[in-house]
Order: C-alpha cells, then sequence, then structure tokens
C-alpha cells in the first residue's frame, strides 16, 4: 500500500525523534511505567496493609489459642478433681459391708477411724436401702440425721431410686456454706442397691475449687467458673462468687450466646469474641460446670498495634526503593520494544511502496501516536484478510444452522467434550436453548445410569475399541428428567479425537419403557408385584450355577452358604372363605410387602402359587436364616388383620433348606423346601423347619 501524499510531512518528524532518541521509550511505555509504578505503590501499600491486618489477626488468633489452651487445661484439672473425688467416695463405698451397713456403731467407728479416704470429703453420710440415715458425719464428728440439709437427702434417695453415683448442684446460699455433693449407691454382690455412700466438699476446698485457682484479679483479664444456670462459683474477686454472670461485663453475652446455641459441655474450649472482650468457654462436663476466661480485647492487641505503626514506616521508605529499582529496570527491559516500534516502521514502509493504497477499512482506526501507529498498519493489513476467510466461514455456518434447524434428526459436534454446533432438534430433546447447549461440556448432560453404570466410561470405552459409540444413553433433561436417547458418535476425522466428534440423537424413552415393561410383567406376580415362580426358580438356578463355578476353580474361596425359606400361610383358607377373595388377596398383598422389607437388598422374594411364598437369601448364614424365618413368622402372627368387623389369626408355616456347597438342582432344592414346609405343618403349624437337600451321588 502506497502512502497517501500528506502523510510523509507527518511522519518525518517522529522518524527524526526515533533516529535521534532511539533510546528512550515510546509514549506507550512510557504511560505503561507510570501505571506500572503505581500499581507497584498501591499494591505495596496493599500488601503492608494486608501484612499488617495478617499480622493482627495471627497475633489475637494465637492469643486466643493459647487463652482456650489455658481455659481448656483447667476444664479438664477440674473435672479431675471431679474424677478424683468419685474415685476416692467408691473407695470408701467399697469398704463398707453389708454387715458393718447394719451396724450402725461398727459403720461409724469405720468412717472415723478404719478408712483414711473418709478425711478427703467435709462430711459423709450414709443411708440404708429404706431411707434410714445411718451415719451423719461432718468435719470428722457425728451429727444428728435431723442436721441433714434437705437437699443432700433429696440426692441420697434419687441415688437409692436409680442406682447410680451423682455430682449434686450448687449446695448452699453463701460462699461459705456452699458445697457439692457426691453419691455413691452401695451394692451386693448380684447388684442390687444396699445403701448410697455421700461425700460432701465445700466449694473452696482444697479438693474442689481453691482461690488459688482463680489466681489475683486483674483489669485486662479474669478466670470464672460458673454453673449451667449462669451462678458463679469461682472469681478472683471472692464479692462476686455466688453472683450471676449475667452481672459480669463481656462474659454475659458470651454466656447468652451459649444457651441460646444449645452448646453441650463436651469437647474443647471455644472462643466467642465480642465487641471489647475475648472470651473463652469451656465445658466440665460432669457437674456441669463452665469455665471462662475474659480478656480485654485492646489490652492484648496493644503491643501489637504499637510494631504495626514502626512496621508501616519501614515499609514506606521500603516501597519507595523498590520504585526506584522498578523504573530503571523497566526502561532496561523496554530497550528491546522500542527497537522493535523502529524495525517494524522500516518494514511497513517498505511494505507501502509496493502494496495497493486500498485501505479495505470500514471504520476509522483509533490513532495514537508511537506503537498503537504501527500496530494498526499490521492490522489493518491482517484483519482485511481475516474477513474474507470470515466470509467464507460465515456462508458456511449460515448453510450448516439452516440444515440443523430443519433436520429431523438430533445433530451435534462436539470437540473435547465441549458442544460446538447443536441442532433444533436436539434442543428441543433436552429443553435447553441452542446458547444454552453450546460449550456445555458432554458430560454434563449424561444423567446417572439406573443400573449404577458410569455411562462417561461406558462411552470412552467404546470409542477406545471401536473409534465410535452406538448405543442408548440416559440424557439429562432441563428440568431435571431424564430421556433416553439412541446416541451414536463418529469422529469427524476417522483417527483423530481432537478434530471433533459428530453425534446423532433419537429419543428412545417410549421403547424402553415398553421393553422393560414387557419384561417386568413376564417375570413378576400381578397380585403381589413379587417374582413369580418362573423367575424365582430361574434365578435360583443361575444362582447355584455361579456358585458351583467358582467352586470349580483353583484356590476358590469357599461360598457363602446361603438359605431357603419356603412359606405357607396358615388358616388362609378361612380368610378366604369368610371374607371372601378381595380380602384373601390384600393379605397376600399385605404379607408381601412384609416380605419386601424384611429381605430388602439381601436376597429375593417371590409369590410361588396361592398362598405359597419363597424367600432366598444368597449369602445368609443358617443362624442368620433362621432369625430371619422368626421374625417374619413372629410378625405374621401379631398381625391380625380385620376385615368386615371380624380379626383373624394367621401364621407362617416355614420350611429352611441351607444352600450347602455342591448344589446344582434349584428343582431339588425347591422340593426340599416344600417338604420342610410340609413337615412344619404336621408338627403343628405356625413353626419353622430346618430341612436337607438330598445331594445325589
Amino acid at each position: 500500500m502506497n502512502l497517501p501524499a500528506h502523510q510523509p510531512a507527518a511522519w518525518e518528524p517522529e522518524a527524526e525523534e526515533s533516529t535521534a532518541s532511539g533510546w528512550f521509550p515510546g509514549p506507550l511505555v512510557r504511560k505503561l511505567l507510570l501505571v506500572a509504578l503505581a500499581a507497584i505503590a498501591l499494591s505495596g501499600s496493599l500488601a503492608a496493609w494486608w501484612v499488617s491486618h495478617a499480622m493482627g489477626q495471627e497475633a489475637m488468633d494465637r492469643l486466643v489459642s493459647q487463652q482456650n489452651d489455658e481455659v481448656e487445661l483447667v476444664a479438664r484439672l477440674l473435672a479431675s478433681k471431679i474424677e478424683q473425688s468419685q474415685k476416692v467416695l467408691s473407695t470408701v463405698a467399697e469398704g463398707i459391708t453389708p454387715e458393718i451397713l447394719e451396724s450402725p456403731a461398727s459403720l461409724g467407728w469405720l468412717l472415723q477411724q478404719g478408712l483414711p479416704a473418709v478425711r478427703f470429703f467435709d462430711a459423709i453420710q450414709v443411708a440404708r436401702k429404706d431411707g434410714t440415715l445411718s451415719v451423719n458425719l461432718r468435719y470428722g464428728r457425728l451429727a444428728k440425721a435431723s442436721d441433714l440439709d434437705p437437699t443432700e437427702r433429696d440426692y441420697l434417695v434419687r441415688t437409692l431410686v436409680n442406682g447410680k453415683p451423682l455430682v449434686s448442684g450448687l449446695i448452699g446460699n453463701s460462699p461459705t456454706d456452699a458445697r457439692v455433693m457426691f453419691t455413691m449407691p452401695l451394692l451386693r454382690g448380684e447388684g442390687r442397691v444396699m445403701g448410697v455412700v455421700s461425700g460432701v466438699l465445700r466449694l473452696q476446698s482444697q479438693g474442689l475449687l481453691p482461690h488459688s485457682l482463680s489466681l489475683p484479679e486483674r483489669s485486662d483479664s479474669r478466670l470464672v467458673i460458673f454453673t449451667r444456670d449462669g451462678v458463679i462459683l469461682s472469681h478472683p474477686n471472692l464479692e462476686r462468687v455466688l453472683g450471676q454472670v449475667s452481672d459480669e461485663p463481656g462474659l454475659a453475652q458470651a454466656y447468652a450466646d451459649w444457651r441460646a446455641a444449645g452448646q453441650t459441655f463436651a469437647g474443647g474450649a471455644a472462643a466467642q469474641p465480642q465487641a471489647d472482650h475475648v472470651v473463652s468457654l469451656a465445658g466440665v462436663p460432669m457437674p456441669q460446670w463452665m469455665v471462662a476466661r475474659v480478656s480485654d480485647a485492646q489490652s492484648m492487641l496493644a503491643p501489637l498495634q504499637q510494631a504495626q505503626r514502626r512496621a508501616w514506616g519501614q515499609v514506606a521508605v521500603a516501597a519507595g526503593g523498590v520504585c526506584l529499582l522498578a523504573t530503571l529496570f523497566m526502561l532496561w527491559l523496554a530497550r528491546p520494544l522500542t527497537l522493535l516500534r523502529l524495525r517494524v516502521r522500516a518494514a511497513l514502509e517498505a511494505d507501502e511502496r509496493s502494496a495497493s493504497t486500498a485501505e479495505g477499512a470500514d471504520e476509522p482506526w483509533p490513532r495514537s501516536s508511537g506503537e498503537v501507529d504501527d500496530v494498526v498498519r499490521v492490522c489493518t493489513r491482517l484483519l482485511e484478510g481475516r474477513r474474507k476467510s470470515q466470509r467464507g466461514a460465515d456462508t458456511l455456518v449460515r448453510q450448516l444452522q439452516a440444515v440443523l434447524e430443519h433436520v429431523p434428526l438430533g445433530i451435534a459436534v462436539t470437540r473435547a467434550e465441549q458442544v460446538e454446533v447443536v441442532s433444533q432438534q436436539v434442543c428441543r430433546l433436552l429443553g435447553h436453548a441452542p446458547q444454552e447447549l453450546q460449550g456445555r461440556n458432554l458430560i454434563d448432560l449424561l444423567a446417572p445410569h439406573e443400573d449404577g453404570l458410569d455411562t462417561a466410561q461406558q462411552v470412552h470405552e467404546a470409542f477406545a475399541a471401536h473409534g465410535a459409540f452406538d448405543g442408548e444413553l440416559p440424557l439429562l433433561r432441563k428440568d431435571g428428567s431424564v430421556l433416553w436417547g439412541h446416541v451414536r458418535g463418529q469422529l469427524v476425522q476417522p483417527g483423530e479425537p481432537g478434530r471433533g466428534v459428530v453425534w446423532t440423537v433419537q429419543d428412545c424413552t417410549a421403547e424402553r419403557e415398553a421393553r422393560a415393561q414387557q419384561a417386568w410383567e413376564s417375570s413378576h406376580d400381578a397380585l403381589t408385584q413379587l417374582l413369580d415362580h418362573g423367575e424365582f426358580e430361574r434365578r435360583l438356578r443361575v444362582l447355584l450355577a455361579e456358585r458351583a463355578q467358582r467352586a470349580a476353580q483353583p484356590g476358590a474361596l469357599a461360598p457363602e452358604q446361603g438359605v431357603l425359606l419356603f412359606m405357607d400361610v396358615d388358616h388362609f383358607t378361612v380368610v378366604n372363605d369368610l371374607a371372601g377373595r378381595a380380602v384373601a388377596d390384600d393379605v397376600l398383598r399385605r404379607l408381601a410387602r412384609l416380605l419386601e422389607a424384611e429381605v430388602q437388598r439381601s436376597g429375593w422374594a417371590a409369590r410361588l402359587g396361592g398362598d405359597e411364598f419363597a424367600v432366598l437369601l444368597p449369602a445368609s448364614s443358617l443362624a442368620n436364616g433362621q432369625a430371619v424365618a422368626e421374625r417374619l413368622r413372629a410378625t405374621v402372627r401379631a398381625w391380625e388383620p380385620a376385615y368386615q368387623g371380624r380379626s383373624f389369626t394367621l401364621g407362617l408355616s416355614i420350611g429352611l433348606v441351607p444352600l450347602a456347597p455342591g448344589l446344582r438342582d434349584a428343582a431339588a432344592v425347591l422340593h426340599a423346601a416344600d417338604m420342610a414346609c410340609y413337615e412344619a405343618q404336621c408338627a403343628g403349624r405356625n413353626r419353622v423347619h430346618l430341612g436337607a437337600v438330598r445331594v445325589r451321588a
């Protein structure tokens, strides 16, 4: 293309500039350089902010984790104290024999002198099975039975009734009188309750919650132990003991959230950040207590915030240095681009002198001095050639689309399992618009196979073996329903899967349903929907043949035993005679459902004719088969259906035959089960009789 006569004057100064200062980057590179420096500054600031934020979050997480560990440790310590107290009380209970329990004098001496473990508790009570208090020992001295607190007496009675150890709730109304009671039933050798012993610990005793456990009160953190109902048991400030958690700053909201969420006392510690506090909670399961550490969030992060301010200043200095180094480095990197610009302009000038002057552009190109002008010139040439190719391709596409819109056969073209072209018939079959299918993965259009087969793997194996596919596949429609289609797939270019695959689709749902219905009806009983006699015997015959074939293989494991149940409904003729055939049919249908519920996926159930049924459990042991038979017999016996104001009592006579190794004759197995059922009827009905198959030599 030759340049217009007025353009040389416009190009000459720019060419002069390039010759004089070819090392300096063009205007586009200068703009990109400014954008890059701004991006570096912005990314540096964002990175600094993110690192600072992440450090703060990490520091907070670390502090919270440490606080959680502390709270969980205290919770475990309390749990171990409770467990230790129960073990000590169990030791006391083991020393009280039935003879000692009946002798108050011996029992009093034993608790005061004979068992050192008694001194672990502040008070010990022993009561007999009738609720009579034998001993009330408080602080090493015997007290009257009438001095026993009613709440403590209630826990003793509950232990006598339930026969289980208990840990009481909080007893007492003042910090000095608050206590916890542990109870342990006294059992005879045969496990009967003969009495109860209890141990009482003051709340702030060394064995439970000494004041040293909470440590001195600090303004930024405090350790609090409280009950499920929010009563404070331990607090750095003794005046708060037996107060309410709802009055604790920071802890009140965390406790309310915990109660609202329905949390349990099991598991580890959990943190609940509040507006100004960080609260860690851990439960003590047995007494249902909570351990909480409440810390001031600002005090926890104060050292980190000072470090962040120092880091921001250092980041600003470092970012400035990086921007300077990046500017020098990018100028050095832009040097080849500047030389390329000069070389492209020279190539264009040489090409324009020998080319046509026709522009070939429908709309004016954006103009900008520098690299853009050079790229525009190359693009106009390339675009014109591309437009010619595109016009030819558009013509072919329109012709193909016209064919796809009118052909009654579903057609689709895929490349790398992505749909590129699709006909209107496929869209109508699947309920999608063409633009919804284009670009979709072919695997996404396949529905799960009803038999559990991997349909995608099935297609891949067919192409690997034959280079094509021809079969029926389940296709997923837009509304979620499944359409069965007869699908054929053929490579566009044989031997080159990368060129794509042409697919044809025809709806075969109706044909498939018709085949399935015919096959089902030919093998099932119309009344009960169970397998009929012929299908049941065929499956039994196939099972015996497969087992015999596996057993004949060298080194084969012994097959599963399996059992066959042959059942006859007792007194069914009474139902038929008195209530009529419709009621009798309903009874058979109900019995069929009972058999299906019992067998489920472990075997097959069939109606052999009349009121005779059979169940095959291929992998069942003899013991399991007998258990299944007994359950069926008991279920039918307890059924007692009622029709027309009259109730009927039914039963099952069941013949059970184990499928011993070596059996091959299905008819002989059924006959043996029938004979076993006959023996059950002769023996009085409503019973299970075990039979055996005689194997011919």
